[in-house]
């Protein structure tokens, strides 16, 4: 029976040299680590070593969340990944009104330095790779990490990580935005020229499709956006005077791995295809890092569900494999719980645990890039590489992917497909087991993690201290500063770094910048 990809492309029930047109299996794939990175972008893949296995987590309080952390390197995690809670993400203090019934909900509650230096407490940050998910306050939570390594004794060109700080797609699909596009790219190009010359292993951006497919895009549009996006962010950094290979070997790429293995797998190959002719023939980058797409890869947690949540335990293990099989650089898997409340301690080292079945009881590590040259796989690479190169001229037709966010054409082609999808799950014709197909009668009880919700009262106690504590002055000077830089053109994470080591919390920071760039608002258009 005939069938369709999640991007909407046909999938032959049989694949071989009269289905593959325009594929020669003789035709020059590349080698892996080698242009144009079809085949993966080191030549040694996993054969040298495995990716690394981060895990997502970050609840309540500092405390709580340091102590979930020393859990999953002592079982043996290779990098952390920290999860913010709304009122951090969205440059709040956590007494703030606004605050009310979020705090330490989603992630953990960050307030100030102080809560950082809690946050990482005994944890060694030159041996330790983090990874931040924090977009529109990327630059203050880097910076906190900053000031806490160097009281650690850890020169910043010593730390390694990533932070997400990728705007763009919270216009599109996420919505935990600050400042309007122009303020917040420019923000952007100043932490790429900041951690180009400060913190040089620093992944200064993710540019993350995940969220847009959590929001219901297909592969090609994950991709087409997400590269649409990269496109933005290299246009902003050599606007601002930046060298294209000074800024490009640090960008790197956040994906979804959903459940479907071999569209997955054909999707990261043409991701890794379409960034390398971008950055070579548009912006002629020389650096061959400048072309290599590195990306993170989260399943899909769209996909997991509360009902018999333990199926997700099998969900969560086929979509990290895509990643591997697509690979990926660094994996997070969820824990098989997270469709209805935080992770347990023992749910989150499932989580692990499948990473490590993977990477070291299959074989998938023993050779690079085992499906280059199937049939299937490399007639849908070429497929979904020419949807994404359709996807990515209309954004370019409408200016760019500012323009076409302004005219709301990602967030609309992404809410379409979300109702396709939404309708066949309906109808029975997309089969998810356990909500319309193979139903218990009765569910299990599942007795869930929750959060305390006296943190909010306690994180208002600590804000308090700090507030008596500090040097009044101190934080108004360094915060006029701020202001001063953010109307002018100097690069704003220099007084931004006094003004968090003065202890100016992440409300007061982005408050200042609220007044110099205003805050975005939604066109009606969406």
């Amino acid at each position: 029976m005939a069938r369709d990809s999640e991007s909407g492309l046909p999938i032959e029930p049989v694949y071989g040299p009269e289905t593959t047109t325009g594929w020669d299996p003789a035709r020059q794939l590349g080698d892996p680590g080698s242009y144009p990175y079809t085949r993966g972008v080191y030549p040694s893949m996993y054969t040298g070593r495995p990716w690394t296995m981060r895990q997502y987590a970050g609840f309540g309080t500092a405390t709580e969340s340091n102590a979930r952390y020393k859990q999953l390197i002592a079982n043996g995690t290779t990098g952390l990944s920290v999860a913010f809670d709304l009122p951090t993400q969205m440059g709040h203090d956590s007494d703030a009104p606004i605050a009310h019934g979020e705090v330490g909900k989603v992630g953990v509650a960050i307030d100030s330095v102080d809560d950082m230096r809690v946050l990482f407490d005994g944890i060694p940050l030159d041996t330790v790779s983090t990874s931040m998910t924090i977009n529109a306050p990327a630059a203050l939570l880097l910076l906190m990490y900053e000031l806490v390594a160097e009281e650690q004794g850890v020169g910043a060109d010593r730390l390694t990580g990533t932070i997400q700080n990728d705007v763009l797609k919270e216009y599109i699909a996420r919505g935990t935005y600050i400042f309007p596009p122009k303020p917040s790219l420019r923000l952007t190009a100043d932490i790429f020229a900041y951690c180009r010359a400060g913190i040089p292993k620093w992944n200064t951006i993710s540019i993350s499709g995940y969220h847009m497919a959590e929001a219901g895009a297909s592969p090609a549009q994950e991709i087409a956006f997400t590269l649409a996006d990269g496109i933005e962010y290299v246009r902003t950094a050599l606007a601002a005077g930046m060298d294209v290979d000074d800024f490009a070997p640090r960008l790197s790429f956040f994906f979804v791995a959903r459940t479907t293995i071999l569209e997955e797998v054909a999707k990261f190959r043409a991701a890794r295809r379409v960034w390398a002719r971008v950055m070579r023939e548009e912006f002629g980058a020389k650096d061959p890092r400048s072309l290599t797409l590195r990306f993170h890869t989260q399943t899909a947690g769209v996909q997991l569900t509360a009902q018999q949540p333990e199926v997700n335990l099998v969900r969560v293990a086929v979509q990290g494999l895509a990643a591997v099989l697509g690979g990926t650089q660094s994996l997070h898997t969820n824990s098989f719980d997270e469709a209805i409340a935080l992770p347990t301690d023992k749910s989150a080292r499932l989580a692990l645990r499948t990473q490590q079945v993977l990477a070291h009881e299959t074989d998938v590590t023993a050779t690079v890039d085992p499906f280059a040259g199937s049939y299937a796989v490399e007639r849908m690479t070429d497929d979904l590489e020419g949807a994404v190169l359709e996807l990515m001229r209309k954004v370019e037709e409408l200016g760019g992917a500012v323009a076409a966010i302004e005219h709301g054409f990602q967030k609309g082609e992404i809410e379409r497909n979300a109702y396709r999808i939404a309708q066949e799950t309906d109808a029975g014709e997309r089969v998810v087991v356990g909500v319309n197909r193979f139903r218990l009668d009765e569910e299990e009880p599942y007795e869930p993690l929750r959060v305390d919700p006296a943190i909010e009262a306690r994180q208002a106690e600590r804000l308090a201290r700090l507030r008596a504590e500090r040097d009044r002055g101190a934080v108004d000077a360094a915060l006029a500063a701020l202001k001063k830089a953010a109307a002018g053109t100097d690069n704003v994470l220099y007084p931004m770094k006094d003004a968090l080591r003065a202890r100016a919390t992440i409300g007061e920071v982005c408050n200042a910048l609220r007044e110099i760039w205003g805050t975005y608002v939604p066109s009606d258009t969406f």
